[in-house]
């Protein structure tokens, strides 16, 4: 993984993230064979969300990772709780019919509130803030985003407002924007820091967490599914796949309907924090409407942290800033000779539908993976709901296993160039602004 820092937090890719972690402890890799009543693989938002959910109900929890906790897209994101998933609400009632859209809708804003709860709860210190702003370059995008507003106001979901052109400077300080909408119920965090926090609260529970321990095997042949790591064993009578973008080829069943997709992130040199106060007055996080989007926020430290790109397939371009770089100076022009102190990136998953895929590989084995850009929050949702299954009650699971999930077409050979070539189109769209 390419990186401009020194590695200041061993197992982690060296981000700033990893450089300011609260907890750098190594949890120890598993070296025997041991039971549970639920084993997770994956130790991301989606996993330990699960497991604190589990372990608050009581039953005994097992975690592996393959590296470290919050290894992968959870402890590298832009930190940003965007509510609601990759598709509107007029999209997936055109999918999936009226009724599951509205139910979808009730959902779509419990990842962020499960969030601030667990912050409070067990005072995790992850730089919480309240309050996203989406900047709308062309006229086009300011109308899509007025319509997002209506219909999220058609399912009864509050905390937007329409931002004209006037009022743009109360948000972030740029000549690129015509306006925007503010979610009142967005805000950004510590993503590291996070998972972290929630995994320590687990531990307190009760559950364990093996890092260094990557699954290499599932054996579902008998009574109860069993894992086997390289050093260890884990038989369980409920497994619960969370590895999403890093989950290699584990369970192709699941892979093959999932692609990894890589997103850039850099971190200035620290600023004068008037600078920050005249950039982002605020403290909002920021995403663009662009199909292929920028996104940016402040730091607790006083920088910028600014993300962007992507790279289909996990590919990452060979320089990490090229793209991002001159995005951000285009933003925000007196930034041109800032220096970029940090600068990594990292893999999501995306399906086809653009809408995660849950569902069980038997009766015993759950998974959820594939939150297309919107893991922050939908992780959370969905561990939850998956914890809720094993616990018996599978309304909200049934809900998302309903849904129809499609494996990419070409296959693993062509679903790479096909997808490139549909971003290329959209992208060009957003550069003709059409």
């Amino acid at each position: 993984m390419n990186a401009l820092a020194t590695q200041e937090n061993p197992g982690h890719i060296a981000s700033w993230y990893a450089a300011t972690a609260n907890d750098k402890t190594v949890r120890p890799s598993l070296d025997e064979a041991i039971e549970a009543d639920v084993c997770i693989i994956g130790a991301g938002f989606t996993g330990i969300s699960a497991a604190l959910e589990l372990a608050e109900k009581g039953m005994s929890v097992v975690v592996l990772e393959s590296e470290r906790i919050g290894f992968g897209a959870s402890g590298r994101n832009g930190g940003q709780i965007v509510n609601g998933y990759s598709r509107d609400f007029d999209t997936l009632e055109r999918r999936f019919g009226p009724d599951t859209a509205r139910k979808l809708a009730l959902m779509s804003r419990e990842g962020g509130d499960i969030i601030r709860s667990r912050v409070a709860k067990y005072s995790i210190e992850c730089d919480l803030r309240y309050g996203g702003f989406f900047a709308a370059f062309t006229t086009r995008q300011l109308r899509e985003l007025d319509t997002i507003k209506k219909s999220c106001e058609s399912y009864d979901i509050d905390g937007l407002e329409m931002v004209g052109k006037a009022d743009i400077g109360r948000y972030v300080s740029s000549h690129r924007y015509v306006g925007g909408m503010i979610d009142t119920r967005g805000g950004h965090i510590h993503p590291l820091n996070l998972v972290l926090g929630e995994a320590r609260a687990a531990e307190a529970f009760g559950v364990r967490i093996f890092e260094n321990s990557r699954a290499l095997s599932i054996d579902l042949s008998g009574k109860l599914p069993v894992v086997s790591t390289a050093g260890g064993r884990v038989e369980s009578r409920y497994l619960l796949v969370c590895g999403n973008a890093y989950l290699g080829k584990l369970l192709p069943k699941i892979t093959e309907r999932m692609m990894p997709v890589s997103s850039q992130v850099m971190v200035t040199e620290v600023l004068d924090p008037a600078l920050l106060d005249r950039m982002l007055p605020a403290n909002y996080c920021v995403e663009d409407a662009n199909y292929v989007l920028d996104y940016y926020r402040r730091t607790s430290d006083n920088r910028l942290l600014y993300g962007g790109g992507i790279g289909y397939g996990g590919q990452d371009p060979a320089n990490l800033t090229c793209i991002i770089r001159p995005n951000m100076i285009k933003t925000f022009p007196e930034l041109a000779k800032t220096r970029i102190e940090y600068a990594w990136s990292g893999n999501f998953a995306l399906t086809l539908t653009r809408i995660p895929h849950v569902g069980k590989l038997s009766d015993t084995v759950y998974f959820s993976h594939g939150d297309s850009g919107h893991g922050v929050t939908t992780t959370h949702l969905l561990g939850k709901i998956l914890g809720e299954a094993v616990a018996g009650q599978a309304d909200r699971f049934d809900i998302w296993a309903s849904l129809p999930s499609l494996p990419f077409p070409g296959g693993r050979a062509f679903r790479v160039p096909l997808t490139a070539l549909g971003a290329w189109w959209y992208g060009l769209r957003d550069r003709l602004g059409v």
